[in-house]
């Protein structure tokens, strides 16, 4: 079969590879600690699975509208209202089957071929495999590991042409686990605003911070006009499976964003919006706490990481990932990580997965439990040592 040219543009999410690859060997026998995959380890909380229960009890089985049902998307007006400090209605507001759907939407509503697009390199691979799907052209803006994996607003604005179109931004990172403090994403919207660039914000780690605080560039002066916000509900209330997440968005965008809504999957699930408005109106007490766990979790795997030989972690602020590098044991890091499942059973994604600029570092996430972390570094030391 024949396919077409820009299917051989659209790339993958490798995690979700590697996960495949650790299932077939955990069905051949072999015990595998999984780190590969972004997913919190934990069951959504009670009271959202019973909203959702009494949903489908009640009717919500039905076609809704394509921006989302509108109680759910005054809701998370009022969220983002009380947590970005900025001004906006649920008019502003379009739910998707998970987050994805809104960088798929905002780069085929916005990118033209040969427009260029800034992005984080390290980054979500899904933001690259986009850009070049609609024709666009990506141009990435290096994550230094020197600047804690962090941007720097001098290089990128190097990078700006009269072609640049669209820039994404991800704080906290996938990845890195970085955080773009408050002057460096000043900086970033002053560039965006002089070269009139949209903003595309990845803040859908935004709950899971363990230093400083949250800034959302679209509260800086003139940038709620030209920001899209990607948030959702699957990593803060353990979703991931429910699929809802939406975008918050200048108002002009809303009806192309829900063409594209209508075109493609027609709305998301009712009973999931349903969940959604329990999710926020309901106790926070569960999305604290496993906030706090991952908090203890992270400070497990940086500490047990840099107590081997040849590998070297810097400590993330934000996100469930480290990004550790592991040029020091002698292997490229795809190398590292196919030999750390194949002959060790621990599995993680090789940096270069999130672009060229990840090479010599893997990511292992530290959404597992305490106890399979610590099992998982003890068979990594074992694995580095017995490399010479």
């Amino acid at each position: 079969m024949k396919l077409a040219k820009r299917m051989g543009r659209l790339g993958t999410e490798t995690a979700f590879e590697v996960l495949a690859k650790a299932r077939r060997l955990e069905a051949e026998g072999m015990d595998v600690i999984h780190l590969e995959i972004g997913e919190p380890d934990f069951d959504t909380p009670p009271n959202i699975v019973s909203a959702a229960a009494q949903a489908l009890h009640g009717g919500f089985t039905h076609y809704g509208p394509s921006p989302g049902a509108p109680d759910l998307r005054e809701r998370i007006a009022e969220e983002i209202r009380a947590t970005r400090g900025i001004s906006v209605t649920g008019d502003n507001v379009v739910v998707t089957p998970g987050g994805k759907p809104i960088m798929f939407f905002a780069i085929l509503a916005l990118v033209d071929e040969g427009d260029e697009v800034l992005y984080p390199n390290p980054g979500f691979p899904i933001y690259e495999s986009m850009i070049r799907f609609v024709g666009g052209v990506p141009v990435p803006m290096r994550l230094h590991e020197s600047r804690d994996f962090n941007v720097d607003v001098d290089e990128a604005a190097a990078q700006v042409t009269d072609r640049t179109k669209l820039m994404i931004i991800n704080s906290p990172n996938n990845p890195c686990g970085s955080i773009i403090d408050r002057d460096a994403l000043r900086a970033l919207a002053d560039m965006a605003a002089d070269n009139d660039i949209l903003v595309l914000s990845d803040e859908i780690y935004s709950r899971f911070l363990y230093e400083g605080e949250h800034h959302s560039v679209a509260s800086f002066p003139g940038m709620r006009d030209r920001t899209i916000i990607l948030d959702g509900f699957s990593k803060t209330y353990a979703m991931t499976g429910w699929r809802i997440g939406y975008g918050v968005m200048p108002q002009e965008l809303v009806e192309p964003i829900s063409r594209l809504v209508t075109n493609s999957v027609s709305c998301t699930a009712s009973f999931t919006q349903a969940a959604a408005v329990e999710a926020l109106d309901g106790p926070q007490d569960e999305a604290l706490r496993i906030v706090d766990e991952f908090r203890k979790r992270r400070d497990v795997i940086v500490n047990g990481l840099n107590s081997i030989p040849g590998i070297s972690c810097a400590m993330p602020k934000g996100a469930f990932y480290t990004f550790p590098n592991v040029e020091g044991t002698g292997l490229s890091s795809r190398e590292f990580a196919d030999s750390l499942l194949q002959q060790a059973g621990v599995a993680c994604l090789a940096g270069e997965s999130f672009g060229a600029f990840g090479r010599g570092h893997v990511r292992l996430s530290f959404a597992n439990s305490t106890e399979n972390i610590e099992r998982a570094l003890e068979r990594m030391n074992r694995h580095v040592s017995g490399l010479g």
